[in-house]
């Protein structure tokens, strides 16, 4: 959903206006509403639990912020705000805004970005699939536990589709998992997954 704004922000009138408030992000200047529902949260919630376990037990010198905006450098007026978005630590120290606000502007640093699908699911399906290519993030998970992307995206029938995005060749290649399935990923090899393990509708 678009939030109509008198007019269109600037990623500074972003932050200091939205910068602490979790229900929105900016495209290209219009300010969006991310809508989070209470499934739509413990979804969230319970994909971080799952990866930060992997995390730990993995030894992997990542993290997982409570908040955090990517700032797209060839987007002026662009601000992410990922469900879930896993930091490389180390590379911490190269972000120029870090120290002052979480907002991470290189792609380098983040290992792999979750969206948990609302109604304004074409964002997750198609702008972030291009912006997240961009940035060089390695995956990028796309769980849509109520079956609400466009049949191009899901298929026919609409039914819960957990969407893996791998980084090959500056581009994302798409694998499709459905309930019962066994969701692989590369970065966190590990990890034992399936889309019925998170759903909390």
């Amino acid at each position: 959903m678009t939030y109509t704004s008198p007019k269109l922000l600037s990623f500074e009138e972003f932050i200091a206006q939205y910068g602490d408030n979790t229900r929105y992000e900016l495209i290209d200047g219009q300010l969006r509403d991310m809508e989070p529902t209470g499934p739509h949260e413990a979804v969230a919630g319970s994909i971080a639990g799952r990866i930060y376990v992997e995390i730990f037990s993995s030894n992997f010198n990542w993290l997982i912020p409570k908040t955090c905006l990517i700032k797209p450098p060839a987007a002026e007026a662009t601000s992410l705000r990922p469900d879930v978005i896993v930091l490389d630590k180390a590379k911490l120290s190269q972000e120029p805004l870090w120290q002052k606000e979480p907002i991470i502007c290189n792609g380098s640093t983040i290992k792999l970005v979750a969206e948990v699908v609302s109604t304004n699911w074409q964002d997750d399906y198609a702008r972030k699939v291009e912006e997240y290519a961009f940035l060089n993030i390695p995956e990028y998970w796309i769980i849509d536990f109520r079956g609400l992307g466009g049949l191009q995206f899901i298929g026919n029938p609409k039914q819960p589709t957990f969407t893996l995005c791998q980084l090959v060749n500056g581009a994302y290649q798409q694998q499709q998992y459905r309930l019962g399935d066994t969701i692989y990923s590369e970065i966190l090899p590990n990890l034992q997954l399936k889309l019925d393990d998170i759903m909390h509708i």
